[in-house]
């Protein structure tokens, strides 16, 4: 399903949303894609770290409860289909600058 302007538009704030993710992930070495370790992040549980950087972990948190939000906004104002062509559409994009990261993306 190809998107409209204002779908591209919600795409691309997304796309930053979650590159910020990987990024804040990355130096905290949250394994954000394993089962669970979502959840127990949005429970402010930092064991889920392997390397102590409470600033970057708090960011983390925040960042993950501000995409699950924009994801539930997506698909009320553009319905569940566009909402998945707007998901599908990021993670191409991310992939091809995160060509390593495992798993799917975006985490549920």
């Amino acid at each position: 399903m190809p998107l409209d302007a204002e779908a591209l538009r919600c795409a691309d704030d997304l796309e930053q949303v979650d590159r910020e993710i990987v990024r804040l992930a990355s130096l905290c070495e949250v394994k954000v894609l394993e089962a669970g370790v979502i959840a127990r992040v949005l429970k402010n549980d930092a064991s889920v770290c392997a390397t102590a950087n409470p600033m970057a972990f708090r960011k983390l948190r925040e960042l993950l409860m501000l995409h699950l939000a924009m994801r539930e906004k997506a698909a009320e104002s553009f319905g569940q289909a566009q909402a998945n062509a707007i998901e599908d559409h990021i993670v191409k994009r991310l992939r091809a600058c995160f060509p390593d990261l495992p798993g799917a993306w975006p985490p549920a």
